[in-house]
């Protein structure tokens, strides 16, 4: 993990894979490594970090030994894509519970949204070595 930050992400949100599909097109260094939060490897990464009371209602970012959630999470990620999507990360300055007021605005409504598929992302082969298994 040191060498590769992780995403855990809602495998069966569309809004969820959508991104996790965005980052992987941009991230072309492979840096990032990716899990469904339902898998046994995002399970066992809930569990370290202790973030079961977010349950599967969060996007979590897993750099070296530390976990970010929810805004900071997806801000941190878009900083780690560089270029113009880096730019975003400015909005860290805004205070974390303004941000995330707006990030659970929109994972409640995910799903009505955007819709759910009844399994996990299934990656193809292509972008299978991206994900932890």
């Amino acid at each position: 993990m040191r060498e590769h930050p992780v995403i855990l992400f809602d495998g069966v949100c569309n809004l969820c894979s959508g991104s996790v599909s965005f980052i992987i097109k941009r991230d072309r260094d492979g840096v990032f490594k990716f899990a469904p939060l339902q898998s046994e490897a995002g399970a066992r990464l809930i569990e370290k970090f202790n973030i079961q009371d977010e349950g599967l209602e969060t996007f979590v970012l897993v750099e070296e030994e530390n976990a970010y959630t929810r805004s900071t999470a997806a801000l941190r990620a878009l900083r780690r894509l560089g270029g113009l999507w880096g730019l975003l990360y400015g909005f860290i300055v805004i205070p974390a519970p303004l941000r995330d007021a707006v990030y659970d605005f929109i994972a409640r409504n995910r799903y009505r949204w955007f819709g759910r598929k009844d399994e996990c992302m299934v990656p193809g082969p292509g972008i299978k070595n991206r994900f932890l298994d």
